[in-house]
């Protein structure tokens, strides 16, 4: 079934028939549907409009020059009365009123059987030993639940587009990863959203400020595929690779740099250089 869903993510503008699935999945179409809907807690139409609607909704609220009838296509409907009437029955919410203010706390509930460790915990884990630079750094401190994070992004973009310090297509973009989301209550998770700076940036509305991350040693690992399960590298790392390395950590949190950001790229196409400050 991880075979199945891999499938599915890599091929959302595809055929995605249940003759295919069931070629994918080497299963006779008359036990796939219950054995796909056993193994993930839904059947699989519903878990391919889940995966588009999840594209859908990251162009609607952060891409404003798509129109609502671009992402209703894309996303596999045949007008956009049909994909805001299948949006609203999903999200409580129109297209329209999400791309004005997503409420990203129900756009989670949505999504709790569906983002899955895919196939990062079968890929080679390449762990090296880098020199970090010392990197200045302008930040948007996010200091509120998970399931919010969203917000804090738009508002760090928002900063980005209407200033010059931090540009997305020539500057590095990073998050700091102070807290496990699912090991502190959603008041006290800590996330910086990040973008590398050439000089100190000035007082803004947005509330970004300057930061910067340290020169010294670190260990360094790249992720495969969508952000949702990159707990699993990170875990990699601590529990696996530190104490077999003989190395001790630095007193600064783990941090990762994104090198493609979704939907600019389908979730399984994003890479993730992920930092482990070293002593």
């Amino acid at each position: 079934m991880n075979r199945v869903c891999d499938y599915i993510e890599q091929h959302l503008d595809d055929d995605l028939s249940l003759a295919v699935l069931c070629d994918v999945a080497h299963f006779s179409k008359f036990h796939f549907h219950r054995q796909f809907s056993q193994a993930m807690g839904i059947n699989v139409f519903r878990f391919i409009q889940l995966m588009r609607m999840k594209r859908a909704s990251y162009q609607l609220a952060f891409y404003p020059q798509f129109r609502v009838l671009d992402v209703a296509l894309q996303a596999g409907f045949e007008s956009s009365e049909a994909f805001s009437r299948a949006f609203k029955k999903t999200f409580g919410q129109t297209p329209s009123q999400f791309r004005k203010q997503p409420n990203w706390v129900s756009w989670h509930q949505q999504y709790p059987e569906t983002s899955r460790k895919g196939n990062q915990t079968m890929q080679t884990k390449t762990v090296e030993i880098i020199d970090f630079p010392k990197t200045l750094i302008a930040v948007k401190e996010h200091r509120a639940s998970h399931e919010q994070l969203n917000e804090s992004i738009a508002s760090f973009i928002e900063w980005r587009k209407q200033t010059s310090h931090s540009p997305v297509d020539t500057s590095d973009s990073f998050g700091i990863l102070y807290d496990d989301p699912a090991a502190v209550a959603p008041e006290d998770f800590r996330f910086d959203i990040c973008g590398s700076v050439k000089a100190p940036i000035p007082d803004n509305p947005q509330g970004v400020m300057n930061k910067e991350l340290p020169a010294g040693r670190c260990a360094h690992l790249v992720h495969y595929g969508s952000h949702d399960a990159m707990d699993t590298s990170v875990y990699f790392l601590y529990r696996d690779w530190l104490p077999e390395s003989g190395e001790s950590l630095r007193d600064f949190p783990c941090f990762v740099r994104y090198r493609n950001l979704f939907p600019e790229v389908d979730e399984h196409e994003l890479v993730t250089d992920i930092y482990l400050p070293l002593q």
